[in-house]
């Protein structure tokens, strides 16, 4: 079915919280990382007997993945393949159950307590697989198969949540820990995928510098690296040789980095859309040296090493790209209130205070993780304060969608 949204009366029919995935799948997950990391600083801060699915540790880290970072990209992909094949996105009803299927995964895994963890994990898992189906079809259907990869990246992070959950059935902590590190990666994969395509696009498109055309060679580098890293996480960083951690995640480092710097950061820094953009992505590089440096004995944490990547390049992308995406799909003209600018801020320094103090002044790590959580509800805060209107009521432009 074409898309012809313009003329569209059942489009506008719908109400506008689910005419779109970026809509429900966007506020869910902003609101979700408040509340979840809000929680998590104050438990951490002053401990209680609370004790959800997993454990509080590992619910922790599985949320702020598949909770918060999965909603996120599933709402992001399901929207902007509308734009890609020209085949209507979900929306409606079948919006509502994908949407209803993340949430109630939300609060089984928080309030679980004498309910069977097979189903818990069932229902959890199903929201991926509902979301690649849901990828799947429109890029199938117009045989547009360059962006069909998207498809086992989905596919591949609900094998990961299943052996997540898997893990924890058995109780078999290590399982667990790999699970979640190997998911740490896969988001990196496919920030490094998405952020080659939109990052130098929006910057030429907005600036007007040249756009560089990709150095193939470069390109498949950047991308085999993290492949590889991926494949050690799953395997176990404990388990590999510190030569071949420190060769691999060098060259992951290097090549992303010289792959970033080609995008023309020089030229972002009078719009906040573009730079925090940037910036994010920095963090992809930067997490690659502090594995490096964790191989050759400078960092003894790798969970500091990877909180470069779930802070700096996960949360600090997912700030700048939802707010993009937001005021494009809403009809609004792409210019953040200036408080966003104090919100990327604030999470680029949740992401240092993150590494830096638990990596190097472990006297001030208990304090500083607690830091690092206030300034991502801060900036997810003001994020949610001036976006969710915009996300439950229609477009600007009167058009749906």
């Amino acid at each position: 079915m074409p898309l012809n949204v313009d003329n569209s009366r059942i489009a506008l029919a719908i109400v506008p919280l689910l005419r779109l995935a970026f809509r429900p799948l966007f506020l869910g997950g902003t609101l979700f990382s408040i509340i979840a990391m809000g929680w998590w600083s104050y438990f951490w801060l002053s401990p209680s007997s609370w004790a959800p699915y997993g454990g509080p540790v590992w619910w922790h880290g599985h949320e702020m993945l598949f909770g918060f970072a999965a909603a996120i990209v599933a709402g992001f992909l399901l929207t902007a393949v509308q734009s890609w094949t020209g085949v209507i996105g979900l929306r409606g009803k079948p919006l509502a159950v994908l949407a209803g299927s993340w949430l109630s995964a939300r609060l089984l895994l928080a309030f679980s307590t004498g309910l069977p963890e097979l189903g818990i994990a069932l229902v959890d898992v199903s929201f991926l697989l509902l979301a690649s189906m849901a990828m799947a079809y429109p890029v199938i259907k117009v045989k547009q198969w360059h962006n069909l990869m998207f498809v086992p990246m989905l596919l591949a992070l609900s094998l990961l949540n299943a052996t997540s959950h898997w893990a924890v059935i058995m109780q078999d902590p290590q399982l667990a820990v790999q699970a979640l590190h190997s998911t740490v990666l896969l988001f990196v994969l496919i920030i490094a995928v998405l952020g080659g395509r939109v990052i130098p696009a929006f910057t030429s498109n907005t600036t007007g510098c040249e756009k560089p055309q990709p150095v193939k060679w470069l390109e498949v580098l950047s991308i085999m690296t993290i492949m590889a890293m991926l494949l050690i996480a799953l395997s176990g960083f404990s388990r590999v040789s510190s030569t071949l951690l420190l060769l691999v995640s060098g060259l992951a480092a290097l090549s992303n980095g010289w792959r970033f710097l080609r995008w023309g950061i020089q030229h972002s820094t009078a719009d906040p859309l573009l730079w925090s953009l940037h910036l994010a992505y920095a963090f992809i590089p930067l997490g690659f040296v502090a594995l490096a440096l964790y191989a050759v004995g400078l960092m003894d944490n790798v969970s500091a090493a990877l909180h470069c990547f779930t802070v700096g390049s996960i949360g600090g992308m997912i700030l700048a790209m939802t707010s993009r995406v937001t005021l494009g799909h809403t009809g609004r003209p792409l210019n953040p209130h200036y408080l966003l600018r104090l919100a990327y801020v604030l999470i680029l320094a949740a992401a240092i205070v993150r590494v830096v103090l638990p990596a190097w002044l472990p006297g001030l790590a208990y304090w500083g993780i607690g830091l690092a959580g206030v300034c991502w509800v801060l900036a997810y805060g003001i994020y949610v304060y001036f976006y969710a209107p915009m996300l439950v009521t229609a477009r600007a432009d009167g058009r749906p969608g």
